[in-house]
């Protein structure tokens, strides 16, 4: 079983001058639901090399049982830190892909021409692709084999505009993810409570709410591939 992880390259938040990423804890948790699985997991993202985390996920108030473990992984630290080139990479090497959230994608990995090719390869080829957080903006700009939006039509989730007030981020996020998933079409659905993990899958897709749904994500994404 091999899982291609894709993680954002971007470091800025707009304009304001405070450092954005990836969100620790959305990549932590998955990798290790993955390889606690057996799963051979390939780490990529839109520049290579080692990927921005968001300095916030890294606080003591964020950190999880998963982002201390990672933090004690010297062979994870160094494979994050030399992530694949994602132009490089091939939908044929993969059975699923991952992606983690944090804001960082909503700048990088919306419009990302290899991103999109990917996705939709795998979507073609009936393989899951998944995403948690702010992550499901990949999808936006991804067409079925028709050329309709991808998620037009299907029950996804992300990042709620209740969330992103609560954080405080509205006015500055490009777009709100749950607005931008709408417009194109999306069925979209929440949890009750803000921050409390929610996950659902429609066909091949897999989403997740927020950053407490990111192991959850992981795992039915686990469960999808043993349906194929």
């Amino acid at each position: 079983m091999k899982i291609l992880m894709v993680l954002t390259s971007h470091d800025e938040m707009g304009d304001t001058g405070h450092k954005t990423g990836f969100w620790l804890e959305e990549f932590a948790a998955p990798y290790y639901v993955f390889q606690d699985a057996g799963a051979e997991v390939t780490l990529a993202s839109p520049k290579g090399g080692q990927p921005p985390v968001d300095p916030n996920s890294t606080q003591p108030d964020a950190m999880t049982d998963d982002t201390r473990r990672f933090e004690a992984d010297e062979q994870a630290k160094a494979q994050l830190a030399n992530t694949v080139r994602l132009g490089d990479v091939d939908a044929d090497d993969f059975d699923a892909v991952f992606y983690p959230g944090g804001h960082g994608p909503l700048w990088d990995l919306t419009d990302n021409a290899d991103s999109l090719r990917l996705i939709e390869a795998f979507i073609a080829n009936d393989k899951p692709v998944a995403a948690v957080c702010h992550a499901p903006t990949v999808l936006l700009n991804a067409r079925d084999e028709t050329g309709a939006p991808l998620v037009r039509g299907r029950e996804v989730t992300g990042f709620s505009n209740s969330e992103e007030a609560a954080v405080g981020l509205t006015d500055v996020v490009p777009h709100l993810l749950e607005d931008a998933l709408k417009s194109k079409g999306a069925h979209y659905v929440r949890s009750e409570h803000d921050f409390a993990p929610f996950q659902v899958r429609d066909g091949l897709l897999v989403t997740g709410q927020n950053p407490a749904s990111s192991a959850p994500a992981a795992k039915l994404l686990l469960k999808v591939l043993e349906t194929l």
